[in-house]
């Protein structure tokens, strides 16, 4: 199984980037797809996911209203529109793939990516 991010990049505050998840060797749409960011010194959060068919999605409050999620299960891919950058949202960003666990009842990460750093310049 492989989750592979891209799209990071430097951008000036006020601008946008599309990061794109592209999972190989699993069967994509049984998965919800996380996207988490790291900023240096701080701990990993969850800024938004998505669910198997794309039809529920979860924003944190620091981003809800400038980034939206989104997947094409044809081609087991997950993207993260980043709009009206801020310096705070300067961190590495990771995508995930949960499964269902039928023993919880809860949707756990089982599947993460390497990362795309994103930079915001002020």
């Amino acid at each position: 199984v492989q989750l592979q991010a891209s799209g990071g990049g430097l951008v000036q505050a006020g601008g946008s980037l599309r990061l794109s998840c592209a999972a190989s060797g699993l069967t994509f749409s049984n998965y919800a797809v996380g996207w988490f960011r790291q900023a240096p010194g701080q701990e990993r959060e969850l800024v938004a996911a998505i669910n198997w068919s794309g039809a529920a999605t979860y924003y944190a409050d620091s981003v809800k209203g400038r980034f939206s999620v989104s997947r094409d299960n044809a081609e087991y891919t997950a993207y993260l529109q980043m709009n009206s950058l801020k310096p705070e949202d300067t961190a590495v960003y990771y995508c995930a793939a949960a499964g269902y666990k039928a023993t919880t009842g809860q949707y756990e990460y089982d599947y993460w990516g390497q990362g795309t750093l994103v930079t915001v310049s002020s």
